[in-house]
């Protein structure tokens, strides 16, 4: 699988997160402060990783912030990308079981080693619910606002 990658910052859990992905056998496209010379501000790597994913060039992107929460606010502004901001395994799998995630957002700041491996292990691990109510819910975040299908 290709995954885009960010981080605003330099910092040891963004290294080993680009680390574990390839270990795991995936493609790791890199943003940010990840890649010399880019820019590494969260808005902009952030937002660079989830184009990716919506243009199809990426399968799924992992965007990272001291908190999580700018990138996952960056990433959530590109059309198609579904980030959710996970800080335990249950939320990264309900996020890909019920959201259908395509983007994980994570924090600098509160992820540890061991925390990452049972983050990636539940994101990769969960697939997008089949029940109706659920793809329903999904379905709506591509309307406009109002519900209402584009004719």
């Amino acid at each position: 699988m290709r995954i885009s990658v960010s981080s605003d910052m330099d910092e040891p859990v963004a290294r080993l997160l680009v680390e574990e992905l390839r270990r795991r056998g995936h493609e790791v496209l890199t943003h940010g402060a990840l890649r010399p010379g880019a820019d590494p501000r969260w808005a902009v790597c952030s937002r660079a990783a989830a184009e990716e994913v919506a243009a199809g060039t990426a399968d799924q992107a992992v965007v990272c912030c001291w908190t999580g929460t700018g990138a996952s606010i960056a990433a959530n502004k590109v059309p198609g990308v579904r980030a959710a901001l996970c800080t335990d395994a249950r939320t990264a799998d309900g996020a890909r079981r019920w959201n259908d995630a395509n983007v994980l957002a994570l924090s600098l700041r509160l992820t540890s080693g061991p925390l990452l491996t049972e983050i990636l292990d539940a994101w990769f691990a969960g697939r997008a619910s089949e029940d109706a109510e659920d793809r329903e819910n999904v379905a709506r975040l591509e309307r406009p606002a109002g519900g209402r299908a584009v004719s």
